[in-house]
C-alpha cells in the first residue's frame, strides 16, 4: 500500500506539472495584452516597455515559466494584477468556500444517490423503480445554472423564502448558513444524485444476478442481509469509480452556481481573471484544482480497497 501511494503521488506530481505547464502556454498565447491589463490601455510607450520587463515578457517562455515555477515551490504565487495582493491571500478565503460546497455536495449525491438507486434495484420493475428512474434521467440531464436559475425563481423572486445570495460559515451563524445553502447545494446536487443513483441501480442489478447471490437466499439469510452485505458491498466498487470524475464535476458546477447566487467563492474571481488577464491568479486556481482532482482519485483508488478487499494495490 505504501509503495503504491507513493507510486500514485509520483503521478500526481508529473499530472500537477503538466497541467501548469500547459496552462501557462494556454494564457500566454490569449490574445490580452497581460501589460495593459496590469497598467491599463493609457500608457505611455515608454511605460508600456518597463511594464513589459517587468513581468519578464523579454525572457523565453521556458524561462518564464521555471521562474514561476520556482517561486510557486517557495510558496510565492505572485501577486495578482487586478487586486494588487498576494494571490494566495486572495485565492485561499474563496478556494476554501468552493471545496466547502463541493465536497459537501459530493458527501449528498453518494449518500442520497447510492439510496435511491438501491431502491430502484430491490424494487425493479415497480412504481417506485419507474418514478425514479424517470426523475434521475430527468435531472441528470439538467445543468446545475439552470436548476439554480429556477430556485431562485420559486423561492426567492416568487416566495421569498430563502436569501438570494451570500454564504455564512455555520459556526458563525448556523441557521443563517442553512438558509444560504440550501438552494446552492440543491443545484450543485441534483445531477449528481441522478447518475449516481443510475450507476448504482446498473451495478446492483447486475450483481443480484450472480449466483453467490442466489447461493446466499438459498441458505436461509434475510433479504436485507443480501442486499447490505453480499449486494451492495460488490455493487459499489464501479459507483466509486465516478469519485474523482464527480468531484472535479462539482467544482467546475460550482463556479457556475456559485454566480448565480452571489457566493465569495472562486466562481466570479475566475471569470473576472480571464477577463482581466489576471494571470497569476488563472495560473494559481487551475494548479490547485488539479492537486484536490488528482488527491480524489488516490482516495478513489485506496476506498477500492476499503470496499473490496480482493483488490490488490500492488
Amino acid at each position: 500500500m505504501v509503495k503504491y501511494i507513493s507510486s500514485r503521488i509520483g503521478q500526481m506530481l508529473v499530472t500537477v506539472v503538466l497541467v501548469s505547464f500547459f496552462t501557462y502556454i494556454l494564457v500566454d498565447i490569449m490574445p490580452k495584452d497581460p501589460v495593459y491589463a496590469l497598467y491599463g490601455p493609457n500608457i505611455t510607450q515608454e511605460e508600456y516597455e518597463a511594464g513589459y520587463r517587468a513581468l519578464d515578457l523579454d525572457k523565453p517562455l521556458l524561462v518564464r515559466y521555471g521562474m514561476w515555477a520556482s517561486k510557486v515551490l517557495r510558496g510565492d504565487w505572485g501577486t495578482s494584477y487586478k487586486h494588487h495582493m498576494q494571490v494566495w491571500k486572495l485565492l485561499a478565503p474563496k478556494i476554501a468556500v468552493t471545496l466547502y460546497l463541493s465536497v459537501l455536495s459530493a458527501i449528498v449525491s453518494f449518500a442520497v444517490g447510492i439510496l435511491l438507486g438501491a431502491v430502484t434495484a430491490v424494487k425493479r420493475g415497480k412504481w417506485q423503480d419507474t418514478v425514479l428512474t424517470f426523475l434521475a434521467n430527468l435531472c441528470a440531464s439538467l445543468p446545475s445554472f439552470v436548476v439554480a436559475l429556477g430556485l431562485l425563481y420559486l423561492f426567492c423572486i416568487r416566495s421569498q423564502l430563502l436569501p438570494t445570495s451570500g454564504f455564512t460559515w455555520p459556526w458563525v451563524d448556523f441557521g443563517k448558513h442553512v438558509r444560504q445553502l440550501a438552494m446552492p447545494l440543491f443545484a450543485l446536487s441534483l445531477s449528481g444524485v441522478a447518475s449516481i443513483c443510475r450507476q448504482t441501480r446498473s451495478s446492483m442489478l447486475e450483481v443480484i444476478r450472480q449466483d453467490y447471490i442466489r447461493t446466499a437466499r438459498s441458505k436461509g439469510l434475510r433479504e436485507r442481509v443480501v442486499i447490505v452485505g453480499h449486494v451492495m458491498r460488490n455493487a459499489l466498487v464501479p459507483v466509486i469509480t465516478l469519485l474523482g470524475n464527480r468531484l472535479a464535476y462539482f467544482i467546475g458546477g460550482a463556479m457556475f452556481v456559485e454566480n448565480v447566487f452571489s457566493i465569495p467563492g472562486t466562481g466570479s474571481l475566475m471569470v473576472q481573471s480571464i477577463n482581466f488577464m489576471d494571470v497569476p491568479v488563472i495560473q494559481a486556481f487551475v494548479v490547485l484544482s488539479a492537486v484536490v482532482i488528482s488527491l480524489a482519485y488516490l482516495v478513489t483508488d485506496i476506498l477500492y480497497v476499503a470496499v473490496d478487499p480482493r483488490i490488490s494495490l500492488d
